[in-house]
This record gives structure tokens, sequence and C-alpha cells, in this order.
């Protein structure tokens, strides 16, 4: 299972520069001739893939990359100062297409392979470069040619870094919606996610991670019960699980302990890597009680499942404590490289 985070990126390489029209002046030269430059050669735009990017988040904010102007030329034969080229930073795996026309560009695959997308305009010629046996003393110029324009498709195959994992209406959903820009359905009935959904997770420039909401796990799952079973084999790429639990749940005689047990037991029924693999817990819905209440009840239920990892309490309602969870993440899949598995599923 593949998900794809995508984005469009417009990009303007740079003009070339003026010619410029001159004359030489020197003493005792009465007639010097054209010595007027040509302008400099306007930066192209290039993609550099590099590996330490999991998204395309980046460029949902920034979505115009233009390179620099070529200078024009000046006399003396001077020809202006070329514009520099502007390398653009895109996670390896991107592929790049023309919108306009459907052109599929490149394939960035690996890291430090680059691509150039857009080219700079040459420069204009100065009047030196119209001298000739008839026209001494010419007086035209180039303008300079304009840099190439295009609007980029960038598509990402993206292997989830965080996968969120619990039973229905947990409150994977709402959580996902707290932390990123994805929208999945939320409501108060179960398996209200039916299909995977994609949320990334912006932490500033360059510091995204990608989070999977996965539908909701159910007791049996790994004999094929529900719909999470479908999605179990993506979590093993994943480099840590949340295990949502609810610390509310509607129907008074749940036990939130037992069912996490479940939950658990299933991972280990399905792949005892899985079963291995760091698994957080994440006290949710804490907004449904006293703040003592809360602080109170997650303890206890951390205490009875003997948890010895990262746990947090949070509301995904309200966004309440899911800042430190974020921070903590980014923090986890900097540190840890991806798991590697052989099928693509």
């Amino acid at each position: 299972m593949k998900f794809v985070d995508e984005a469009l990126l417009k990009v303007n390489a740079g003009n070339g520069g003026r010619g410029c029209i001159s004359f030489r002046r020197e003493k005792f030269v009465p007639f010097g001739g054209p010595d007027g430059g040509d302008g400099g050669h306007g930066g192209s735009v290039i993609l550099r893939a590099a590996g330490g990017i999991n998204t395309l988040a980046d460029f949902r904010i920034q979505r115009i990359m233009k390179a620099k102007n070529g200078q024009p030329g000046s006399g003396n034969d001077k020809t202006g100062a070329s514009g520099e080229d502007l390398y653009v930073i895109v996670p390896v795996g991107t592929t790049v297409t023309d919108t306009e026309t459907g052109e599929e560009l490149g394939d960035l695959k690996h890291d430090g392979e680059e691509l150039p997308v857009a080219k700079g305009g040459k420069g204009g010629f100065g009047n030196v470069r119209f001298k000739s046996s008839t026209n001494r003393a010419p007086r035209q110029f180039g303008s300079g040619l304009p840099g190439e324009k295009r609007v980029l498709g960038l598509e990402m195959k993206v292997i989830a870094d965080v996968g969120l994992l619990g039973l229905p209406n947990a409150g994977k959903s709402t959580l996902i919606r707290a932390v990123s820009a994805a929208r999945p359905r939320v409501a108060d009935y179960p398996f209200t996610t039916l299909y995977p959904n994609l949320g990334v997770v912006d932490c500033g420039e360059h510091r995204s991670f990608v989070m999977a909401d996965i539908p909701g796990l159910i007791e049996g799952a790994a004999e094929g019960a529900g719909l999470g079973h479908r999605f179990l084999k993506h979590l093993q790429r994943t480099r840590v699980l949340l295990h949502l639990i609810d610390i509310c749940p509607p129907d008074p005689e749940a036990d939130p302990v037992k069912d996490a047990r479940a939950i658990a037991a299933e991972l280990k029924k399905y792949s005892a890597d899985l079963a291995k693999k760091p698994r957080w817990l994440v006290l949710n819905k804490a907004d449904l009680l006293l703040p003592e209440e809360a602080e109170k009840l997650a303890k206890d239920i951390v205490r009875r499942l003997r948890h010895k990892g990262p746990w947090f309490l949070i509301s995904g309602a309200t966004g309440d404590g899911t800042r430190p969870l974020v921070q903590a993440l980014m923090d986890h899949v900097e540190a840890t490289a991806r798991p590697v598995v052989d099928d693509e599923g």
C-alpha cells in the first residue's frame, strides 16, 4: 500500500541581460568603433534530490521559484554577469511532470541527482556583434531572451513514518486533522475511516513527517475481520506506531485496558516483527474529563498495561497535548532509519 504526496510548483528561469550599445572613447583614437558587451545569461532552475526530506509539504507554502536574471552588458566589450542557477531541493523519489504538456520530465531516484527543469534565457548581443564592413557604427543590440517558465507537477510515492492504530472511534481521524492539513471524515460511529488517510505534519522548514490514519482494528483483524487487516502490512513500514486509546469510551462497560491488549494481540498474531515495533500510547479525549481526573485515569491505564515506552495524554478535538507529541515524533523520525520491507504490498 503506497500513498501519493502531490504539489504544484511554478518555476521561472532568469531572463537574459540586455546587450550594450557603446563606442570606444580613447585618446588619439578618433574612430574607436563599437565596444558594447553582451548581456549575461539568465539562471536556470534545477531540481536536486535530497534524502533528508520526507514530503512535499514545503511546496504547499512556497509555490513559485525564480532564478536570477542576467545582468546587462557594458562598454569595453564587457559581458554582463550571468544569473545564478537556482537549485530547488526535493525529496528522493519525486516524479516531475510538465502540467501543460503532460510530459514526464524526470524521476529523481537518488540522493544528489539533479534535473534541469527551466533553462535561463540567453543574454542579448552588444553592438560590437553587429559591426561589419558596411556598418561600422552599429546601434543595434539584443534585449536578451526570456527564461523558460513552467508549472511542474511534483508527485512522490510516500510511506508513512507514523502509523495510527486503535479501535474504531478511538479518535485517529480527529488527531490527524488536529496536527496536519488532512481532512478525513469524522463521525461518532465505527468505521468512519474506510481507506487510509495521509497527513503531512509540518514541523518547520524541511522538517516534516508523514502520518497515516489506518482504518480501525477490531479483535480478529489478523484473520480478516473488520477493515484494518487490509492495512496491517503497511504498518510494517512505519518507524513508530501510535496506539490511540479512548480514555472515556461511550460504552460504560468498555475497558480501555482490555481493548488495548486486544489490539496488541492482533499485531502479534499478524507479525512478531510488527509487535516489536516502537509503540507509543496516546490517551485521547482528555477534554471529556476534568484535567486532574484525566491525568489520574491515564496514569492508571498506563500502569495496568505495564507500558514502559512514551505515552501522551491529549485531546484530538481541542489540540491540547498534541504539540509535545508532534515534536517527540519528529525527533524520533529523524533519528530512526526506515525499516526495509521486501513486499511492497
